[in-house]
């Protein structure tokens, strides 16, 4: 574990390396799970002041969904979460051309919509992160890719040379900031100069 302010971020987030391979996986990490992506507290008004805009986006079965079920929804294991297609696929996803799953709220801020670019834990992923029951200051960074879904992803960063803390910079960034970034990059550079 790598202990920066108070998050303990495991040594996995440098030393393993990962790059999504879209082609392969289909976006299936947006399907794939037990419920909807984890949102933080903030994230639920982004969902609600910008759901107008990205619904031209989504699908007919994800906006039935949304109506039904709410913008986000609470599940007693992950807390506040996007609602999903019948326990599947997250209602704020579509299919491309190619049968990818993309997310409506990432194609509406690549088009200029909107701000916000979506949910921190999708933008993270595979990094997962929990917060520690004792200390609720204390945050744990973990690398947690789907054991059959990321597979592809694994073999492409591992080809690419491609650490997973490098592969995510921005959405790192975005979550902890510039400085943490910089701490992250020097331990990485450390541990491979030392080891």
């Amino acid at each position: 574990m790598i202990a920066i302010d108070n998050k303990l971020v495991s040594d996995h987030v440098i030393e393993e390396q990962f790059v999504c391979d879209l082609n392969k996986c289909k976006g299936g990490c947006c399907e794939d799970g037990d419920a909807g992506a984890p949102l933080q507290k903030e994230e639920l008004d982004e969902l609600i002041n910008n759901y107008e805009i990205v619904k031209p986006y989504l699908t007919a079965a994800g906006i039935a969904s949304i109506e039904k079920l709410g913008k986000y929804v609470y599940d007693t294991t992950f807390g506040w979460v996007t609602p999903t297609i019948k326990g599947e696929m997250c209602a704020y996803g579509f299919r491309d051309e190619k049968g990818i799953l993309k997310c409506g709220i990432e194609q509406a801020y690549y088009d200029g919509k909107i701000a916000w670019k979506k949910p921190i834990s999708c933008h993270l992923f595979p990094i997962r992160i929990q917060q520690s029951k004792e200390d609720p200051d204390l945050e744990y960074v973990n690398y947690e890719p789907r054991q059959d879904l990321c597979k592809a992803a694994c073999r492409l960063g591992e080809k690419l040379q491609v650490p997973v803390y490098v592969f995510l910079k921005e959405a790192i960034i975005r979550k902890y900031g510039e400085v943490f970034y910089e701490a992250l990059a020097a331990t990485a550079e450390h541990m491979n100069t030392a080891g």
